[in-house]
């Protein structure tokens, strides 16, 4: 099978070496019977109508051309080479097969004219003799026809065969196209989730973890039982974010065994807070309004991602003694944040307001067809406002 299917593709990859050497070998056939036979006017007229056949694939309106000048010499002469009987149908085949449209028509319009002309000259020739009488010269007519209308249909039916198989093949390079694209942007999404996840664990541990410490360094003198405090957070937050870091990792490895616990949603809101509260943040959080109906999860995933990055920018930036108050509010339309400190501002640190941090959020936000405000508020301090619809069936 795999033998046959590599001679196939090979003749089919060097039409013009088949196509010559089937010519070679019908010029072997012919040229000698007429050189034998004291005709070299025939033998010039064979090789006109063979040699053609060459370039009937590969250039098949050409050698159609050469073909019928040769057909027109013959019948202006009177004379007839037995190569056309081979050479015309053979040609009539290859335009309807790998010509276009116009070409193939033609050539069957003048297959049949020539088919014609053919038999009247014939008639005309033999009448005094009465050798061909008209019910014989139409009889050939109507053969020569047929045999003419037979090959041009097995020819066009070819190039329809062959028009669909490239349509097919072209059809198929597009789709792989549009798969290797669908997979970039895919990768390329997958890509942007993992770096959203991985800043918003990693920032906000972080974050508790080096105010905590830097705290425990001054109190740890006054009172012991603060720096003891102190480490404890440090450690549950270490725990916390190394457990989250695992399930991360582990649905990247695809691992059965990998936690699937539940993503963080606006039910955890409460215990983040605590934690904050915990590093020493002074917070207030107020709730309004009462839901039309729940978010989907990865919504409510980033509204606690929002209030999670806000809050952590609040301990990074905002400066010592500062206080901030987390808004939760329903509406008919969603979820309205408003994240807002006392603190120092993007002033005191020009590199908060354009980290990845605030463009994570963004991200996550779009996604949602949400919307996200983030700026100096009135008065002083930084004012997050975030807006997170209902998704409407």
């Amino acid at each position: 099978m795999n033998r046959r299917h590599a001679l196939y593709r090979w003749f089919r990859n060097n039409q013009f070496k088949v196509d010559l050497t089937g010519m070679a070998l019908l010029l072997l056939l012919f040229i000698p019977l007429y050189v034998l036979a004291g005709q070299p006017w025939q033998a010039i007229l064979c090789t006109g109508l063979v040699v053609p056949l060459a370039w009937r694939r590969t250039k098949p309106v050409h050698a159609a051309a050469a073909i019928v000048a040769v057909c027109l010499v013959q019948w202006i002469a009177g004379t007839e080479a037995l190569a056309g009987q081979i050479a015309v149908p053979l040609i009539v085949y290859a335009v309807a097969a790998y010509s276009p449209a116009w070409a193939s028509r033609s050539v069957l319009v003048l297959g049949l004219v020539g088919a014609v002309m053919l038999t009247t000259r014939t008639y005309t020739s033999n009448a005094e003799s009465g050798v061909l009488d008209l019910s014989v010269a139409a009889l050939y007519t109507v053969l020569i026809w047929m045999l003419i209308t037979v090959v041009w249909t097995l020819g066009d039916l070819t190039r329809v065969r062959r028009l669909q198989l490239q349509a097919l093949q072209e059809q198929t390079h597009r789709m792989e196209i549009e798969q290797q694209q669908e997979r970039s942007l895919a990768a390329a999404d997958e890509r942007s989730h993992i770096a959203r996840e991985m800043h918003d664990i990693v920032a906000h541990s972080l974050s508790v973890i080096i105010t905590q410490a830097d705290g425990a360094r001054y109190a740890a003198a006054a009172d012991p039982n603060i720096a003891r405090q102190t480490l404890e957070t440090i450690a549950a937050t270490g725990r916390s974010s190394l457990a989250e870091m695992r399930r991360l990792l582990g649905v990247l490895r695809q691992d059965d065994q990998a936690s699937l616990r539940p993503l963080p949603g606006l039910a955890d809101v409460d215990e983040l807070l605590l934690g904050f509260r915990a590093s020493g943040l002074e917070l207030r959080y107020e709730l309004t309004g009462e839901p039309r109906r729940q978010l989907p999860s990865g919504a409510e995933l980033t509204a606690y991602r929002v209030i999670q990055e806000a809050l952590t920018n609040v301990l990074k930036h905002a400066g010592p003694n500062a206080q901030a108050t987390t808004s939760q509010g329903w509406t008919a339309r969603g979820l309205q944040l408003d994240i807002i400190d006392n603190g120092r501002g993007a002033a005191a640190d020009p590199q908060s307001a354009d980290g990845n941090g605030l463009r994570g959020m963004e991200e996550r936000i779009s996604l949602y067809d949400g919307s996200l405000k983030a700026g100096p508020a009135t008065g002083g301090g930084w004012h997050v406002c975030a807006y997170i619809p209902y998704t409407e069936a």
